[in-house]
């Protein structure tokens, strides 16, 4: 099984960006424990971190026929990108939103999420467990 962990802009900076709100682990710990959990389940992860919408876009349509899931935290872009929206609904690729913070706790504008309506489950609130809660329910979701 293969699965594409797909993240957006800041994600790069954990642990230095707002640590009340994203926690103080850094990207490179999040990296660390991705291999840790694909390891622990016997699956093949590749990442995939920017900052720019067009080059997630691109990741996401060069996935097609490569990757059976996604995990994606589109991070700001959640909340504007229909171009990630269309780009999961072309590839028909089975997708987990995550979300580090409750964004549903969080302003007004967050509480839209055009990624989300095409992924078929989201995490939020659970740190940085999340993208493992994401992927174990991949695994799973996959497996049936």
């Amino acid at each position: 099984m293969k699965i594409l962990i797909l993240n957006g802009p800041n994600i790069n900076m954990l642990g230095i960006r707002e640590p009340n709100i994203y926690g103080s682990q850094s990207y490179t710990e999040l990296l660390r424990l991705l291999e840790q959990w694909a390891q622990d389940l016997e699956i093949e992860l590749v990442h995939f971190q920017s900052n720019h919408e067009g080059a997630l876009v691109d990741e996401i349509q060069a996935a097609h026929g490569i990757f059976d899931g996604i995990v994606i935290n589109p991070a700001a872009y959640t909340h504007t990108s229909v171009a990630i929206l269309d780009a999961l609904k072309a590839v028909g690729i089975p997708a987990v939103e995550v979300h580090i913070s409750d964004i549903s706790k969080r302003e007004s504008f967050r509480q839209i999420s055009y990624a989300g309506m095409a992924c078929v489950h989201s995490i939020i609130g659970q740190g940085l467990d999340g993208y493992r809660q994401a992927i174990v329910f991949l695994k799973d979701y996959l497996s049936n």
